[in-house]
C-alpha cells in the first residue's frame, strides 16, 4: 500500500513538472511584459485591493457589499494558507532551468511553494464577489485566472500549487458566504409582535402589487422569485421620482401592497399602507435591511411563504408630527428618528455620495461633523437642553450607547429615547455615550422608554433623519407611536 502511495505521488510529481516545462517552453506573445508585472501587482492583494476600492467608489450599494465580501474571503484564504497551508506541505519552489531569464521574477519567493498564495487570494476575492455580484465577478475572473497562470509562467509554481491555491480560494468565499448567511439568521429572530387576525392569503399572489425600488442594493433578484411563487402578483419596477405615486397607487387599488427596497424605501410604502388601510408585505432588497431583520424576515422567500398561508403581525409605528411634506402631514417611521450629529452626518453623505461613492463619502462626512458642528439647543418636554444627538427608536432597542444595534420587536409601542447631552466637542461626547448604560443618567448621555415627546424651539434649518431619509426639521414637533398601526406578512 506505501509503495502504491510513493508511486502515485511520484508519478503526479512526474506530470505537474511537465506541465511546469511545458508552460516554460512555450512562447507565449505579449505575456513576457504583462504576465510578470500582473503577478507583481497581486503582491500582498494589492491589487484585488484597488479593486475593491474602485468598487467602493464608483459602485452601487449592492456593488460595495459585494467588495466587502470579496475583501472578507480573500482575508480568509490568504490567513489560512500563510498559517496551515505554507507550514503543512513544506514543498520547495521548482528549479528555475528552462524558464526565460526574462520572465523570471527579480526577488524570488522565499517561503514554501504548495499552495499558491498568489491563486487563492486571486480566487477568493473574485468568487467572494461573484457570489453577491455575478456580473463584476465575471469581469475579473480573466485577470484572476492570468494571476493564477502567471505564477507558473513565471516559474515560482507548480500547476497543482495554483490549482490547490484556486480551490482553497473559492472554498474561502463559501465560507464567508455561510458566516454571513449565519449572522443574518441570528440576527433575524421573529419577536413577539400580536398576531394579525384575519389577514387575507394569497396563495398565487391575486390581489398584491409589489413595488420595487431598482436603485436598491440587492433589488434586482426579488421580481424573479416573486413571479415564480406568486405568479398573479403584479410587478413594478421604478425608482427615484417614480416611487412614491407607484406605492401610492398601488395601495389605493390593492388587497396588500407590497414592497422591496431597503429601510427607506419600506418607510414609504409603509406610510401609503397606514393612509390607505391596507396590509404590508416586505420583500427584503436594500444592502442593510434593519426593519425585515428586527421582523424575522431573512428573503423574499420568507415573504411569499406568509402570503401563501394567510400569517401576520401587527407592529407598532413611530410618528413625528408635523412631517416632511408640505402639506404638514405626519411622518413614520418604522426604525429610528433623529436629530443633531447623525442627520447631519447622512446630509453630508447623501451630497457626496454620487460623486465620489458611498465609503468616501461617509468618510468626509464624518471628518466634517466632528470638527465643524455644534450641538443642537432647543427644548425637550419643555426642558431647555442643549444635544449633540436626539435618537428616538421604534421599540426598544438592544445595547449601550446613543444608536444601538437591534431590538426584539417591533410591536410594544413604545419610544426609545437616547440623547447625548452638548458640551465639549462631539467625537468624545458620543464615544463616551457609547459606553454608557441603556438606562443610565449622566452629564454625558441620557436613555428612558416614553410614549410621547415634544420637542419644541428647534433653531431653523435644524435636520433630521427618519429610516435613513433627511429633512429639514419644523420649530416644533411631537414624536409619539401607533402601537398595533400597521399589519405586515411574516411567517408564524
Amino acid at each position: 500500500m506505501v509503495d502504491q502511495e510513493l508511486t502515485w505521488t511520484g508519478a503526479f510529481a512526474r506530470w505537474d513538472r511537465r506541465l511546469f516545462d511545458a508552460v516554460a517552453r512555450r512562447h507565449w506573445p505579449g505575456a513576457d511584459r504583462v504576465l510578470p508585472r500582473l503577478g507583481r501587482a497581486a503582491n500582498h492583494g494589492v491589487l484585488w485591493g484597488g479593486a475593491a476600492a474602485a468598487i467602493a467608489v464608483f459602485g452601487s450599494a449592492g456593488a460595495r457589499k459585494a467588495a466587502l465580501r470579496g475583501a472578507a474571503s480573500l482575508a480568509l484564504a490568504s490567513s489560512t494558507i500563510n498559517t496551515i497551508g505554507k507550514w503543512s506541505v513544506r514543498r520547495p519552489r521548482p528549479l528555475l532551468e528552462g524558464v526565460p531569464v526574462v520572465r523570471q521574477l527579480a526577488v524570488q519567493p522565499q517561503t514554501t511553494s504548495f499552495p499558491s498564495g498568489h491563486s487563492a487570494s486571486a480566487f477568493a476575492f473574485t468568487a467572494g464577489l461573484a457570489l453577491e455580484a455575478p456580473a463584476l465577478g465575471a469581469a475579473l475572473a480573466p485577470v484572476a485566472a492570468s494571476v493564477a497562470f502567471s505564477r507558473v509562467y513565471t516559474g515560482v509554481h507548480y500547476p497543482s500549487d495554483v490549482v490547490a491555491g484556486a480551490a482553497l480560494g473559492v472554498a474561502a468565499a463559501f465560507v464567508v458566504r455561510r458566516l454571513a448567511r449565519d449572522v443574518q439568521e441570528a440576527r433575524a429572530v421573529p419577536g413577539d409582535e400580536p398576531k394579525a387576525i384575519g389577514v387575507p392569503a394569497l396563495p398565487d399572489g391575486a390581489g398584491l402589487t409589489v413595488v420595487v425600488n431598482t436603485g436598491s442594493g440587492t433589488a434586482a433578484t426579488v421580481p424573479d422569485v416573486v413571479r415564480a411563487r406568486l405568479p398573479k402578483a403584479e410587478v413594478i419596477e421604478c425608482r427615484g421620482a417614480d416611487l412614491l405615486p407607484a406605492l401610492a397607487e398601488a395601495a389605493a387599488r390593492s388587497t396588500v401592497l407590497g414592497v422591496c427596497g431597503g429601510d427607506g424605501t419600506v418607510n414609504a410604502a409603509a406610510t401609503a399602507a397606514l393612509k390607505a388601510g391596507v396590509p404590508l408585505a416586505v420583500f427584503p432588497g436594500g444592502t442593510l435591511n434593519h426593519f425585515s431583520l428586527d421582523l424575522g424576515l431573512l428573503g423574499p422567500e420568507s415573504t411569499c411563504e406568509a402570503l401563501e398561508h394567510g400569517e401576520a403581525v401587527r407592529i407598532g409605528v413611530g410618528r413625528f408630527s408635523p412631517g416632511p411634506g408640505p402639506d404638514g402631514a405626519p411622518g413614520y417611521f418604522l426604525n429610528n428618528f433623529s436629530i443633531g450629529a447623525y442627520p447631519e452626518l447622512l446630509r453630508h453623505r447623501l451630497r457626496w455620495g454620487p460623486r465620489i461613492g458611498g465609503g468616501p463619502a461617509a468618510l468626509l462626512a464624518a471628518w466634517k461633523v466632528l470638527r465643524a458642528e455644534r450641538p443642537v439647543r432647543l427644548q425637550l418636554a419643555g426642558r431647555p437642553r442643549s444635544v449633540w444627538l436626539l435618537f428616538a427608536g421604534n421599540g426598544t432597542y438592544h445595547g449601550t450607547g446613543p444608536t444601538p444595534g437591534r431590538r426584539d420587536s417591533v410591536g410594544e409601542g413604545l419610544l426609545d429615547l437616547r440623547v447625548v447631552y452638548g458640551g465639549g466637542r462631539p467625537g468624545p461626547r458620543l464615544l463616551a455615550a457609547a459606553f454608557a448604560g441603556p438606562l443610565s443618567r449622566s452629564p454625558v448621555h441620557a436613555a428612558t422608554h416614553l410614549r410621547s415627546l415634544r420637542v419644541g424651539s428647534v433653531p431653523q434649518g435644524t435636520a433630521l433623519a427618519y429610516d435613513g431619509e433627511y429633512a429639514k426639521a419644523p420649530s416644533e414637533l411631537v414624536l409619539d407611536t401607533l402601537p398595533a398601526a400597521l399589519t405586515v406578512y411574516r411567517p408564524l
